[in-house]
């Protein structure tokens, strides 16, 4: 079958090779040393369960490459955007959003203030701008799209092939999206870079990162990375990942439908002022009115306050209450990470606390 559809291989991907009595899903293994002659011998190299995963990342974002991905886990999405951050050449220019995810977006200051990287934050909707940066030539061009929080969607197929020209390295965060809404792989990126805590693993139950690519020297690369970082992943979070990304695109697809009924019903409401939407997830802000956003923060039954996102149940938060956050956010926007409930449900709890309190 040289074309099987996403769906099946979220399914298939990373099984254990088919024999009498063989286990249908991939054990947990939790050793830290193998018997010496194979590739692993020591658990920060990988295991068993890790590679089991790595296959079936991989697997989901090549579904329509001619040549089939790697994927390399790590212990965070943090942790797997430090490796990428540290192949960058001492004092090496980055092309970056000028909102991103709040710990990418310190990192990166943090490694220009002390002039590891040279830094340029561009607007990631901003396409000519971002083309002009390009031009004059960089080590890494870092794109997030849809951005975290404010769901700006970048113009990869433009941006990428541009980066290419000019012989860049290039990577998208896929967190929001997943291989399910969008594969960046296709159009022309050479790394993807996943928060598998959120949509992949999809049950808030774990921490951990992955980097796909089609590039071998690029993957030993990372693979050193990992090593010398310490930042393998256990395989007891591997083997939750696994499960996890198992139902992805029927999670995907549900959690899709009900965030737009959502965005659509929040656009109709006096008290927003303004509704951004992107397959899960769903941005909203109060005309300014911070303590409004913090009322429906807090006066939810179904909806979590809670930081992340991805998981099953649906999950709201303010993000200017962290200290880090991007100024750029506005102080009142509420992000929201529709789950699988019942979306009437969602909707008659949301309704309730917009207008006054629980129900």
């Amino acid at each position: 079958m040289d074309r099987i559809d996403l769906a099946t291989v979220a399914v298939t991907a990373g099984r254990p090779t088919r024999a009498p009595d063989a286990p249908l899903n991939t054990p947990i293994v939790p050793a830290s040393a193998f018997y010496a002659g194979g590739p692993t011998e020591y658990a920060r190299e990988g295991g068993p369960t890790i590679a089991a995963l790595e296959q079936t990342v991989a697997a989901l974002e090549s579904v329509n490459l001619s040549r089939s991905a790697k994927a390399i886990a790590f212990s965070s999405g943090m942790a797997a955007a430090e490796a990428l951050l540290d192949l960058v050449p001492l004092g090496g220019r980055v092309i970056a959003p000028s909102t991103t995810y709040t710990g990418v977006g310190v990192r990166l200051r943090e490694l220009h203030d002390k002039g590891a990287i040279d830094l340029t934050l561009v607007d990631v909707v901003d396409t000519e701008r971002i083309l002009d940066e390009i031009t004059t030539g960089a080590a890494l061009l870092w794109l997030e799209s849809p951005t975290n929080p404010l769901l700006g969607v970048a113009d990869l197929p433009t941006l990428l092939a541009a980066a290419r020209k000019m012989g860049m390295r290039s990577v998208v965060d896929n967190t929001f999206a997943t291989p399910v809404l969008q594969r960046p792989l296709e159009v022309g990126a050479d790394v993807v870079l996943h928060s598998a805590t959120k949509g992949l693993s999809g049950h808030s139950d774990l921490l951990m990162g992955a980097l796909v690519t089609t590039d071998d020297e690029l993957m030993e690369q990372l693979h050193g990375r990992r090593v010398l970082l310490g930042a393998a992943p256990s395989s007891f979070d591997a083997y939750l990942a696994i499960r996890g990304i198992r139902t992805l695109p029927l999670r995907v697809q549900r959690a899709r439908g009900s965030a737009e009924l959502i965005a659509g019903r929040l656009a109709k409401e006096s008290e927003v002022s303004s509704v951004r939407h992107f397959g899960t997830m769903i941005s909203i802000e109060f005309h300014g009115d911070v303590a409004r956003a913090e009322h429906l923060c807090t006066n939810t039954r179904i909806w979590v306050y809670a930081t992340s996102l991805g998981g099953v149940e649906s999950s709201l938060e303010r993000r200017r209450r962290w200290p880090l956050e991007s100024e750029r956010v506005p102080p009142d926007l509420v992000r929201l990470s529709v789950g699988i409930e019942d979306p009437e449900d969602l909707w008659a709890d949301l309704h309730a606390a917009l207008h006054g309190g629980k129900h």
